[in-house]
């Protein structure tokens, strides 16, 4: 298999440059968000070399992995992979499926 890539889509990029602005507000501090952000990175790594990894979920090929409270969706393609969203947990799961289904 070839080495897959790694791409997030905007809108995933914008929920999670969202979480860290609201960690940074609320600790007033960017430690948090390097912390979980190193989590990200490690997982994503992770993701690239065993892309299987991740739960089926049962919305249109889409699989997710956990990070803390959080869960980040993403689809297998061709040569990459996807992140489609980064979820917050906590959040109510109507509204996650709302965003899958507009992605």
């Amino acid at each position: 298999m070839a080495r897959l890539e790694l791409f997030w889509t905007i809108t995933a990029l914008k929920q999670r440059d969202h979480i860290f602005e609201c960690w940074n507000n609320r600790n007033k501090s960017n430690n948090y968000t390097k912390h979980l952000l190193a989590l990200i990175n490690q997982r994503t790594t992770t993701l690239l070399s065993f892309p299987e990894i991740g739960k089926n979920v049962d919305f249109k090929n889409t699989r997710v992995i956990s990070i803390e409270h959080y869960s980040l969706f993403y689809v297998i393609d061709t040569n990459r992979i996807i992140i489609t969203a980064f979820w917050d947990d906590r959040r109510n799961p109507k509204d996650l499926l709302s965003l899958l289904e507009n992605k």
